[in-house]
C-alpha cells in the first residue's frame, strides 16, 4: 500500500461503492441496509453497542451476527481478511486500484493523525442522493431506502428455511408488507438458487367473478402459479369431476407442481384480504392452506413433498370471517405484525436521504404522521429534493397544496363511497380517546391505515388524518 493512500480517508459514498461492488460481484446481491449501517459505524470507529444504539438494533444481533458475517463476506469478496481495524485502508487501496479515484471529492487528505476522527466524521455525512424516485409501492431489493424493523427480517429469514414453513404478515395498507415479502423470497432463493423456486401471487389479480365460485378460483390459482413457474399448463389434465375442487387442487400440487420443480416452492400470497370479502370460498380456501401446512408437519406419516412447500400469507386486516380454529391458517406458523417506524428508524432513514433532522424536527414529523412508513418516505423524499422546508410541509400537510393531497383525496373518496365507514370514522376522529365501533367496520378502517386498534376500540392513527378529516368541508363531504 502506498504512503499516499495510507494518508487518505475516502468518503463514505466511495467506501460503500467499493464494498458493495465487490460483494455483488462475488454473491450477486447488494449489501443489506443493516450491513451498510455497520459499515458506516465501523468506518467512524464506533463500537458495536454504539452502532446498535444509533440504528435501533439489539447489540447482540450486531455483535454476534451482522458484524462477523459482514467481515466474512467482505473478506471473501475483496480477497483478503477484513476487520474493523483495516477496513478503511483496504477500501481506500481498492478504490485507488479499481476505480482510479484520486480527486478531492472522493479522497480526503489527512495531515494530522489527531484530526483523523474529525475527517472521518465529515467524510461519512451522506451527500444528497441524486435522482431518487418517489417511493411509491414496493421498495426495490437494491434500494437503500428500505428500513428494517428488527427482529422482523431475521426471524422471517430463519423461518422460511424450515420445511413446510408458514409466515403470516399483517399490517395496514402502505406499511411495507409487500417490500418485506419480496425480501423473504429473495433470501429463500439466495440460500439455494438451484433448488428453490419462488412465486409471488397477488390475489388482486383475479377478476371479481372468479371469487364467486370455488372451482373457478382454485383453477385460476393453480394456473397462475403454473404460469409464474413457467411450466406447461396442465390444470385440466388433473381436474376430475369425480373429486371436489380442493382435492383436485391438492392433487395438482402433489402430482404436478411439486414433483416438476424437484425442490422447494416458496409461495407468497399477497392481498389475501380479497378472499375475506367472499365467504362463499373463504372457508374452503383457508382450510385447504391449513391442510397443506399440517401435511408437511406429519413428517413420515404424510406425503413428504409437502415439506417442500413454504407459504407466506400477506393481509391488511384482521380475519373478520368466521373460521374453525382447527382449520384456519391464521393461528399457526410465524405471525408478523408490522409496526410504524420508531424515531430512531426515521432518523436513520433521513440520513440515507442526506437529511439531518434536529430533535425538534423529528418530534414534529412524528407528531404529524406517527411514523407511518409511506407518509415518512414521502416527507423525506420531498425534503431531500428541497421542494419545501419541514415547516412548509407541516403547514400545508392537510391542504390541497400539500404533498399528501392525492393520498388524502383517495381516502376521502373511499369513505364517501362507503358511507358506513365514513360515519364510523367521523366518530373516531371526533373523540380524543378511543371509541368502540362495529368490529368489521373497525377492521376495515384499520386495513386502510386510518385507525389504530386498541383492544375492542379504535383511535385515529395520526394527526394528519385527524386534522384533514376534521375540517368542516371534508366532514360535509363525508356526509354527502
Amino acid at each position: 500500500m502506498t504512503e499516499n493512500v495510507q494518508e487518505q480517508v475516502i468518503t463514505f459514498e466511495t467506501a460503500l461503492k467499493v464494498a458493495d461492488t465487490a460483494v455483488f460481484t462475488k454473491t450477486k446481491r447488494h449489501l443489506k441496509n443493516i450491513e451498510v449501517a455497520v459499515l458506516r459505524g465501523a468506518l467512524l470507529g464506533q463500537k458495536y453497542d454504539k452502532i446498535a444504539e444509533e440504528c435501533d438494533y439489539a447489540p447482540e444481533y450486531i455483535k454476534h451476527d451482522v458484524g462477523p458475517k459482514l467481515w466474512q463476506i467482505l473478506s471473501a469478496s475483496l480477497g483478503e481478511k477484513i476487520s474493523k481495524t483495516n477496513l478503511m485502508a483496504v477500501l481506500a487501496q481498492r478504490a485507488s486500484e479499481e476505480f482510479k479515484i484520486q480527486d478531492s471529492s472522493s479522497f480526503l487528505p489527512v495531515s494530522n493523525p489527531v484530526q483523523m476522527s474529525v475527517v472521518k466524521a465529515h467524510s461519512l455525512i451522506p451527500k444528497k442522493l441524486p435522482d431518487i424516485e418517489s417511493p411509491v409501492g414496493l421498495i426495490p431489493l437494491d434500494s437503500a431506502l428500505y428500513v428494517e424493523r428488527p427482529p422482523v427480517e431475521s426471524r422471517c429469514y430463519e423461518e422460511i428455511t424450515r420445511d413446510g414453513a408458514l409466515i403470516r404478515i399483517k399490517a395496514p395498507s402502505q406499511m411495507g408488507k409487500t417490500s418485506l415479502m419480496v425480501r423473504i423470497l429473495a433470501h429463500a432463493k439466495q440460500q439455494n438458487p438451484d433448488k428453490v423456486r419462488t412465486v409471488a401471487l397477488s390475489l388482486q389479480r383475479a377478476e371479481r367473478c372468479i371469487f364467486n365460485d370455488l372451482d373457478k378460483f382454485l383453477r385460476w390459482f393453480c394456473a397462475s402459479i403454473t404460469r409464474k413457474l413457467q411450466l406447461p399448463h396442465r390444470v385440466e389434465d388433473y381436474w376430475s369431476e369425480t373429486f371436489g375442487s380442493k382435492s383436485n387442487c391438492t392433487a395438482y400440487f402433489e402430482d404436478c407442481l411439486l414433483p416438476d420443480i424437484n425442490g422447494v416452492l416458496v409461495l407468497a400470497l399477497d392481498q389475501v384480504d380479497e378472499v375475506f370479502l367472499h365467504p362463499e370460498i373463504a372457508d374452503d380456501f383457508f382450510t385447504l392452506l391449513r391442510s397443506w401446512y399440517e401435511e408437511a408437519a406429519y413428517g413420515d406419516s404424510g406425503n413428504p413433498l409437502w415439506q417442500n412447500l413454504r407459504l407466506i400469507i400477506v393481509h391488511s386486516t384482521e380475519v373478520y370471517i368466521p373460521l374453525d380454529i382447527n382449520k384456519s391458517p391464521f393461528n399457526v406458523g410465524l405471525a408478523i405484525e408490522l409496526q410504524t417506524f420508531t424515531p430512531a428508524q426515521v432518523c436513520n432513514l433521513a440520513q440515507r436521504y442526506g437529511i439531518h433532522l434536529s430533535e425538534g424536527e423529528l418530534l414534529e414529523l412524528m407528531q404529524l404522521v406517527n411514523g407511518h412508513p409511506y407518509l415518512i418516505q414521502q416527507a423525506l423524499y420531498h425534503l431531500a429534493q428541497k421542494d419545501l422546508t419541514l415547516k412548509q410541509l407541516v403547514q400545508t400537510a392537510v391542504t390541497d397544496a400539500g404533498i399528501y393531497s392525492n393520498h388524502l383525496h383517495r381516502h376521502l373518496r373511499s369513505l364517501q363511497e362507503h358511507p358506513q365507514l365514513g360515519a364510523a370514522y367521523e366518530l373516531a376522529i371526533a373523540s380524543s380517546t378511543p371509541v368502540e365501533l362495529e368490529q368489521t367496520v373497525a377492521f376495515k378502517l384499520h386495513s386502510m391505515g386510518l385507525v389504530k386498534l386498541q383492544g375492542n376500540q379504535v383511535i385515529s392513527s395520526c394527526e394528519l388524518y385527524r386534522e384533514y378529516f376534521n375540517q368542516n368541508a371534508v366532514l360535509r363531504g363525508l356526509k354527502s
